[in-house]
């Protein structure tokens, strides 16, 4: 089941140019409710949408946001005109 919301991108203050979306609480806790081992680091994967562009990555627990964030590559950014602060339209699908 697809998970459809708005997040706003933002930049890692921990490291340059990687940047992420803190998923809404509710598409995290229903993430965290299906029944399925997560890989490293807490990591569940899926499949994001952003406008045309389509990938495969994980999405990884934050505990200071208290919900998953999605970390959105440069292509994906590039190709969606994409900034810091940028709200986003965003589809993701867990792969199991």
């Amino acid at each position: 089941m697809p998970y459809e919301f708005t997040a706003e991108l933002y930049e890692w203050s921990a490291r340059d140019n990687w940047f992420f979306m803190a998923l809404p609480t509710e598409v995290s806790d229903a993430i965290t409710a299906l029944p399925i081992i997560p890989g490293g680091w807490g990591s569940v994967k899926v499949e994001a949408t952003v406008g045309h562009v389509t990938w495969n990555t994980s999405v990884f627990p934050d505990d200071k946001r208290g919900t998953f964030v999605l970390p959105v590559k440069k292509e994906v950014r590039a190709r969606n005109h994409l900034v810091a602060g940028s709200p986003v339209e965003v589809s993701l699908e867990v792969v199991r």
